[in-house]
């Protein structure tokens, strides 16, 4: 396995854009676009691979990787006072715990419910 490949590639359409755009969150700031998914995909890898050469012809420590990466499925989220205060109360008004309110806003914010 190449040294590119421990990082996550994604490429989506941009209605902003008009095109196809290819990033790696956690490695490289911008990315690339184009009309062809398969070719921004593949000028991607290789701006990657550069990106990879690069951390270490300087000798600087590349980010952790992110792809394949496995998760808890928890994670700690600090708001303010009134915002936990506010969360809490619709959740009771809900009738759910303040995890499942949470996850049920979530999930509709990412567009999984």
């Amino acid at each position: 396995m190449k040294t590119s490949d421990k990082y996550l590639k994604i490429v989506e359409w941009s209605e902003d854009d008009g095109c196809y755009v290819g990033t790696c969150p956690g490695l490289i700031y911008g990315g690339v676009h184009g009309d062809d998914e398969t070719k921004v995909y593949q000028e991607l890898c290789q701006v990657v691979a550069e990106a990879v050469e690069l951390y270490e012809a300087d000798n600087k420590p590349l980010p952790p990787a992110t792809a394949n990466r496995e998760y808890s499925g928890r994670f700690v989220l600090r708001v303010s006072k009134e915002l936990h205060r506010e969360i809490a109360v619709r959740a009771l008004r809900s009738g759910e715990s303040l995890n499942s309110y949470c996850q049920k806003i979530l999930k509709k914010a990412v567009g999984q419910g």
